[in-house]
């Protein structure tokens, strides 16, 4: 008699996973390369640091011309840099040794630009040269402007503020872009890291040709569903996993690492954004679990189903070679298409959803569709599993499995 335990399923899936030396080799070397990748940028840095300090801290002698009339000698006097009356006269000098580097500044900067002449330091060290020689133009020309808020502009200094609308409200803009966007990084990462896990997680019972003596203790049913279960929780671990190195780096190594400072208390946690993207993110997860379970059951050896899954992962980043359109034109017939079509609709609703042009009657036929084909496919890898569970050296059609 047949035991309908679905825990059992589950818990049997786990520990067996689990207690394989590859499943958590693959599980942490992903982080162990973030974190020796994190480690070398870090002493990387602080040693470009040291040497980017002791250049500053390091000067040369220099020589320059002053055409323009915009050099203020007082600047060029605090670095002890001394005016000379021909190019000519400044070139020899550096090719002779007696300056490190010549400036030439010509009538009009603004259009001709500066020459610099310097001994051979470097490739990396040679760029001081002209850096010092625009640094004394620039503060030359913002010494003679009075007004601080002129000089800043002239700098570039300018920092500016944006507030959209939408539907007469305030729009989150990027800040609501991030959050929803993380759904499809984590989908991505799910499917990437189990997708092999998803599709021999049939094929392993076939192969070993235990596939007769499970049926006849456990309802293919629950089995199936077990196995999905199982994947998730897999995936949740895997998730934390990785997610760990990455937390760690932002927090104590964001600035060896050069990351961004996100302020996190301006993100814009919209609630029916938030909402749509996790029902898209769990109906796809749904989808692409059941489909690869299926084509396992239905794939004598995983050898069989490569292509597939090849196919299958190739749809996923199908979406992207028109993201401009998502992006801008969100009612153009290919986007569309992408939107409805089922193995590209939870990429495609994901990026529509954080850009804000998915509206919610479009979502609700998207988040139906990947729930109802869910249900569909994880029925049809029932029984597959359950008439291809002793085709071992065959690739089970679908005709075989309806006339069934």
């Amino acid at each position: 008699m047949r035991k309908h335990n679905l825990g059992n399923v589950i818990s049997f899936e786990l520990v067996r996973t689990m207690k394989k030396k590859r499943f958590w080799l693959g599980i942490f070397a992903m982080p162990l390369l973030i974190v020796i990748v994190i480690t070398l940028i870090s002493v990387s840095d602080s040693h470009s640091k040291k040497t980017t300090s002791n250049q500053k801290n390091s000067h040369f002698s220099f020589e320059y011309t002053d055409v323009s009339g915009m050099v203020n000698p007082a600047i060029v006097a605090t670095l002890k840099g001394t005016q000379v009356p021909s190019e000519n006269a400044g070139i020899a000098d550096v090719k002779s040794g007696k300056v490190d580097a010549y400036f030439y500044y010509p009538e009009h900067p603004s259009k001709d630009a500066i020459k610099v002449f310097g001994k051979e330091k470097g490739v990396f060290e040679n760029g001081k040269y002209s850096s010092v020689a625009q640094m004394i133009l620039q503060t030359s020309v913002e010494s003679k402007i009075s007004s601080p808020d002129v000089s800043a502009i002239t700098r570039g200094a300018i920092k500016s503020t944006t507030v959209t609308f939408r539907d007469g409200k305030a729009a989150g803009g990027v800040n609501s872009l991030i959050p929803s966007m993380l759904y499809l990084v984590i989908f991505y990462l799910i499917i990437l890291l189990l997708g092999n896990q998803m599709l021999t997680s049939t094929l392993d019972e076939k192969e070993n040709r235990v596939t007769e003596m499970i049926l006849t203790t456990i309802n293919p049913t629950n089995l199936i569903v077990g196995k999905v279960i199982s994947l998730f929780v897999l995936g949740v671990v895997q998730m934390l996993v990785f997610a760990i190195p990455i937390i760690t780096g932002y927090v104590f190594f964001r600035s060896d690492l050069n990351l961004p400072n996100i302020d996190f208390s301006h993100l814009v946690f919209d609630p029916q954004q938030m909402t749509v993207g996790a029902l898209i993110l769990i109906g796809g997860f749904a989808l692409f679990t059941g489909t690869l379970v299926a084509l396992g059951a239905a794939m004598p050896t995983a050898k069989d189903a490569g292509p597939i899954f090849g196919s299958l992962i190739a749809l996923m980043f199908i979406p992207f070679y028109v993201f401009s359109l998502i992006a801008s034109s969100p009612n153009a017939p290919i986007v569309q298409i992408f939107t409805y079509f089922p193995y590209s609709a939870p990429v495609t609703g994901m990026l529509r959803n954080g850009f804000g042009t998915l509206p919610l009657w479009q979502a609700a036929i998207v988040i139906t569709e990947l729930f109802v084909l869910s249900a569909i496919v994880l029925r049809l890898a029932v029984r597959l599993f359950r008439y291809g569970s002793i085709e071992y050296s065959r690739k089970l059609s679908l005709r075989e499995i309806f006339s069934a």
